[in-house]
């Protein structure tokens, strides 16, 4: 017969949730002054996000609802599936400026590189925590983890969508950075990570991606064309000086001189809107919610539940640091949306499936471990 454990909810991570909804809530705000005065065309985007919000949050609830620990023996499966479903983006799906990463689902389009996303750090944890002896990995146990995030990254550089391609990299060396390595394993990894930049940019970079990298170095030699998003953004951000100029009323968003505003340059509509103090807030807030994920990390029972909210954490942080990096001018323009804040069904959807993972693993640091 099956039995309820209490325990489950006197463990449930309240103040992960809590972070997560002001900061749901702040994207929501912003998402609307960003899109309120764009000619109508069908459902508002915030009544869309607000519709994927909920979606995810019934998400959150199903996952914390099955033992985390249970992902070990589906994590291939997931793997697969996701790529089958980047492999449907590129012959079946569609095009949108140049890039063919969305499959159309009717009510929604589906990007699967934000899916798969999360089913590699699943995948990378399981493998970790499978094959750590404690000694230290290997070049030779890395073979297996490098092709695993190798196969993702190769397909999404196809779409092309450097960002997102990026993005698996980052994860893949960060999880490997938590696990133990071995000096010599180490030393030639940064090695291969210093030399493969020439290679990239010589062989791998088509000529608009190594153009937004020039552009990041002087984006005032093309104001009107490539330097154009840097700079918009850069006058939205700074424009707002101390306080903002006060919500509704941002001038570079709503008089359509700032782009992609309600996805990549989110963040510039909030900074114009509510100032360096309101920009401090938001950051402080998204601080939290990372070092409270680290949090779930030390106080994981077992190391498959370390390392898996590891992962989630590093997913989040990298894609929060570029597309805060990217819109002040600090990195260039990659196509990153704000985890949580920025618009996106997709996107949003990925983020609080990791949400719920790490509540997951906080809720259940009770049991022994395994």
């Amino acid at each position: 017969m099956w039995r309820f454990d209490r325990r489950l909810l006197l463990n449930f991570d309240w103040v992960l949730l809590g972070t997560v909804l002001v900061i749901g809530v702040m994207g929501l705000l912003n998402l609307y002054s960003a899109t309120y005065t764009a000619p109508a065309y069908g459902t508002p985007l915030y009544l869309k996000q607000i519709y994927f919000f909920l979606g995810g949050l019934l998400l959150i609830l199903a996952i914390i609802s099955i033992d985390y620990r249970k992902l070990m023996a589906w994590n291939y499966p997931l793997y697969g599936a996701s790529l089958l479903l980047l492999l449907a983006a590129l012959f079946l799906g569609k095009t949108v400026g140049g890039s063919q990463r969305w499959i159309p689902l009717g009510f929604f389009n589906l990007q699967p590189s934000e899916p798969a996303k999360v089913m590699m750090v699943i995948t990378l944890a399981s493998y970790y925590y499978r094959k750590d002896t404690g000694k230290g990995f290997t070049l030779r146990e890395l073979a297996v983890p490098v092709m695993l995030t190798l196969a993702p990254f190769l397909l999404i550089m196809k779409q092309p969508d450097l960002g997102t391609a990026l993005i698996f990299a980052f994860i893949f060396v960060s999880m490997t950075l938590f696990v133990k390595l071995k000096w010599l394993t180490l030393g030639v990894l940064l090695t291969f990570c210093v030399t493969t930049v020439p290679v990239g940019w010589m062989y791998f970079l088509k000529p608009y991606q190594k153009q937004r990298i020039e552009t990041f170095l002087n984006p005032e030699g093309d104001p009107h064309k490539a330097g154009y998003h840097i700079i918009q953004s850069k006058i939205a951000v700074g424009s707002g000086l101390k306080l903002g100029k006060g919500y509704l009323k941002g001038t570079q968003g709503h008089l359509d001189f700032l782009p992609e505003r309600h996805t990549d340059f989110a963040f510039s509509v909030w900074a114009e809107e509510w100032g360096f103090v309101g920009s401090i807030f938001f950051v402080a807030t998204y601080f939290f919610l990372l070092l409270w994920g680290m949090n779930v990390v030390t106080s994981s029972r077992d190391k498959f539940g370390a390392i898996l909210a590891f992962g989630i954490i590093s997913l989040i942080f990298w894609e929060a640091f570029i597309n805060l990096a990217m819109v002040m001018g600090l990195l260039p323009v990659v196509g990153m949306p704000l985890p949580l804040f920025s618009y996106g069904g997709s996107s949003l959807f990925a983020t609080l499936v990791g949400i719920g993972i790490l509540m997951n693993i906080r809720m259940r640091r009770y049991l022994a471990p395994m």
